[in-house]
């Protein structure tokens, strides 16, 4: 898919993750511009090709703002299989990325999947209090998917699905969206290291939760069930009573880029720019 809005794409670079057997070719695109910055964390089987990524990315151009995407290991333009991927291991991409290209205050923007990581992130780099030279300034989370291997895959499946996974260590999940995908007993298992919705998740920065009402991957009930995990005052949900899933219509991508403007510094009033410039208010 082209650049939006006639905006050229940013070429790809690649970043090494892991070591010796384990080591993975990351594609990331990070486009240089004022902060603060846009991160994206792309959903499962998704990536940073994607209507929402895209329209952020040329949105982050025509502001002069930075914008960083990437793709997870077995997806897009990186290296690795698909189906050998574990929500750890693509954590461990999604801090590489973060760690590397990102400097300053980050607005990361995560979406299905991209919302599990972007937590699971926030709590990380919280726990480095401020010793990372990059900050969050808030996230905003799309239909986010916080635990999905549990609460939505492992919890839903037909006893026959998980004996299956269990025996055979993989299951091809039928999907709407295209060809069967794989969901391997790794992927469940590990899965269970990063659940966050039995307790209060600290990410130490403002929140903004879209959800499509219509959405049949992860049901708004999900949404809701985050924000009550989310001690923040400054954490605000919108139910979109029309939308589903993907969330990637034109109100809807306007939706989105309204909740990350908000995390943008209020500029400042007409007489503090006169005093700043001359010494006097007007």
């Amino acid at each position: 898919m082209a650049a939006a809005a006639g905006i050229p794409d940013t070429q790809p670079d690649f970043i090494e993750v892991g070591a010796d057997a384990g080591t993975r070719k990351i594609a990331v695109r990070a486009r240089a511009g004022a902060g603060p910055g846009l991160f994206w964390l792309s959903g499962f089987n998704s990536d940073m090709q994607g209507t929402k990524a895209l329209a952020l990315d040329a949105w982050a151009a025509e502001q002069g703002r930075a914008c960083v995407r990437f793709d997870y290991s077995g997806h897009g333009m990186s290296g690795g299989a698909f189906i050998d991927g574990t929500i750890g291991r693509w954590l461990q991409e999604s801090t590489a990325v973060f760690d590397r290209f990102c400097d300053g205050p980050q607005i990361v923007i995560g979406s299905s999947m991209g919302g599990w990581m972007a937590l699971l992130l926030a709590r990380e780099i919280a726990r480095r209090r401020g010793t990372s030279r990059a900050s969050l300034a808030g996230l905003v989370l799309i239909a986010p998917a916080p635990d999905f291997t549990e609460e939505l895959m492992w919890k839903g499946f037909s006893p026959e699905v998980r004996k299956e996974i269990e025996t055979e260590g993989v299951w091809l999940r039928p999907s709407q969206y295209g060809e069967p995908y794989p969901i391997t007993r790794a992927l469940i298992e590990e899965g269970r290291n990063h659940l966050l919705l039995g307790r209060a998740i600290e990410v130490g920065c403002p929140v903004r939760i879209l959800q499509g009402a219509q959405d049949p991957d992860v049901p708004w009930q999900h949404a809701f069930a985050l924000a009550h995990r989310l001690p923040s005052d400054d954490v605000v949900l919108t139910m979109i009573q029309d939308g589903d899933h993907r969330l990637s219509r034109p109100q809807d991508i306007a939706r989105i880029i309204a909740a990350v403007k908000e995390f943008f510094p209020a500029p400042l009033p007409l007489w503090q720019v006169a005093d700043e410039r001359s010494g006097e208010k007007p």
